[in-house]
């Protein structure tokens, strides 16, 4: 007869486990730990005048990245390749994302569609969207 603890020694790992396990039948994105985060990872701000995104993607060729707006949605995607393996190895760990990706963020309505830059360096793509010029805060003399 096998006894088994009926807790083992670290339940949310063995919790996250079984989940990863169900998520991988139904392809489902989650965590126990949290909801799962997309990739890649946003940072999404704003200031008076801007709404600032960024997007933590390193190692992907710029160009390989697709960034649009339509109807105020901010959408990016791209894809990562896979890195090659040696035949020989075993792999123990693998949680580098690789394959398509898609993020979508929602904008306000202040946003000016036709005044937006987008950089990509060491590894941060960061998205500046100019708020309209009528949305902006204006100091308004008293006379």
């Amino acid at each position: 007869m096998i006894y088994r603890a009926f807790f083992p020694r670290d339940i949310f790992s063995e919790m996250e486990r079984l989940q990863r396990e169900l998520a991988q039948s139904f392809e489902w994105p989650t965590s126990i730990r949290g909801l799962a985060r997309g990739f890649p990872a946003l940072n999404v701000g704003s200031t008076p005048k801007s709404v600032e995104i960024y997007a933590f993607a390193p190692g992907l060729d710029p160009a390989a990245l697709n960034v649009q707006i339509e109807k105020g949605v901010l959408t990016v995607e791209g894809e990562r390749a896979a890195e090659a393996v040696p035949e020989q190895a075993t792999v123990h760990i693998d949680e580098r994302f690789r394959g398509r990706f898609r993020r979508v963020v929602t904008l306000p309505d202040d946003i000016d569609p036709n005044a937006v830059s987008a950089k990509y360096r060491d590894g941060v793509l960061h998205i500046s969207v100019a708020r309209k010029e009528a949305a902006q805060p204006r100091r308004i003399a008293i006379e």
